[in-house]
């Protein structure tokens, strides 16, 4: 039987990554896998996996090490997991070191800070856990690991030329160094470089995944990326707001989706090389909005929020933000048995029905 997750909505995604790649993680078993950044929005998904993939098996279990020293990882989205025997959970900053105690088989590289309010907030410690974090963990790598699985971002394409949208993993990309998301970009820029050598050199098995735009449950509502901004606006029935004309597109691609790819890279022999993962189904700001508008009543009942436009107080709000985000898909798809399932509106939809169901329990 699964152990049940903080919520319905993030039980019912993890069977359905366990469908998809149940049979593809058998490697895991016996081993230990370690995960930074595990308290966070993609990388606790990682966690409840295998935690019912061990509830599953009657075999031997998979070792969960899960690291995040919390700055902005929240210990409740895992806070029922926390007395299991086949995980260990530390409180460690990844970018002074991993001293772990113990050999790992597997490593999930996701510790970062990937909200750009927070980022800029923190700009030396994104910079730190993006470099130095990610170098301790090639360097445990090297001890026998025997995949790693690196958490790079569509950010290192910049603001890509129109040409090159849909945007294949070769884009050499359109990035300000200087920027006020030049801390994020040009770190991750940076890790991925890390990752390379390392294999180059040591022939450390990583594997390097670019996210686009992954949204859904457990997302922190202050986030202040725009599918948490609107939905918090949608939960409290105020106006959807959004502080742009509306006119740049993304890509977005729910969770669930996204993970059952990132496993699937984990386990493959596809060292050293970079894969885009997201969702190739471009839509506007303003179409997300008006799209989210639609849903809100079917969730939270009627009336249907407006769309607002405001100018924000941030003046870099704005500032080196890409007008057209769009993932090439080709390389995933043709090396692996994958595509995105869940559409936009089906996403939006159970993602804040997530977050109705956890503001219902807090209330």
């Amino acid at each position: 039987m699964i152990a049940k997750a903080s919520s319905m909505i993030v039980d019912e995604d993890v069977r359905t990554i366990l469908d998809d790649v149940g049979p593809a993680l058998e490697p895991l078993h016996g081993t230990t896998l370690l995960v930074t950044g595990g308290s966070g929005f993609l990388c606790s998904y990682f966690v409840e996996t295998v935690a019912a993939l061990n509830a599953l098996r009657d075999g031997p279990a998979c070792r969960l090490i899960v690291v995040d020293n919390l700055r902005t990882g929240t210990a409740s989205r895992l806070a029922h997991l926390v007395n299991r025997a086949d995980i260990r959970f530390v409180q460690q900053d990844v970018s002074t070191g991993l001293d772990l105690g113990e050999p790992v088989d597997w490593i999930i590289h996701g510790a970062s800070i990937a909200s750009p309010t927070f980022y800029r907030r923190y700009p030396l410690e994104t910079i730190d856990a993006n470099v130095s974090g990610t170098r301790h963990a090639l360097e445990l790598a090297r001890n026998g690991a025997r995949g790693v699985l690196y958490l790079s971002t569509s950010e290192v394409y910049g603001d890509p030329d129109p040409a090159c949208i849909p945007t294949p993993e070769d884009y050499r990309g359109n990035v300000s160094c200087t920027g006020p998301r030049a801390c994020y970009d040009e770190s991750k820029r940076l890790a991925e470089t890390l990752c390379v050598t390392y294999h180059q050199l040591y022939g450390v098995p990583v594997k390097i995944a670019r996210p686009f735009n992954v949204y859904g449950p457990r997302q922190r509502l202050d986030d202040r990326r725009i599918i948490p901004d609107l939905m918090a606006c949608a939960l409290r029935r105020q106006p959807l707001v959004l502080f742009s004309d509306g006119r740049a597109t993304r890509a977005f691609c729910y969770v669930a989706d996204a993970i059952r790819a990132f496993w699937r890279l984990l386990v493959s022999n596809a060292s050293g090389e970079v894969f885009n993962v997201g969702n190739d189904e471009e839509t506007s700001i303003r179409a997300l909005a008006d799209r989210l508008a639609s849903i809100a009543p079917e969730v939270l009942g009627p009336p249907s929020p407006s769309v607002a436009y405001q100018v924000s107080d941030d003046r870099n709000y704005l500032t080196d933000n890409p007008q057209r985000r769009c993932p090439d898909l080709s390389k995933l798809r043709a090396r692996f048995p994958w595509q995105p399932r869940v559409p936009l509106a089906d996403g939006l939809a159970r993602t804040l029905r997530a977050y109705a169901e956890a503001s219902a329990k807090e209330g």
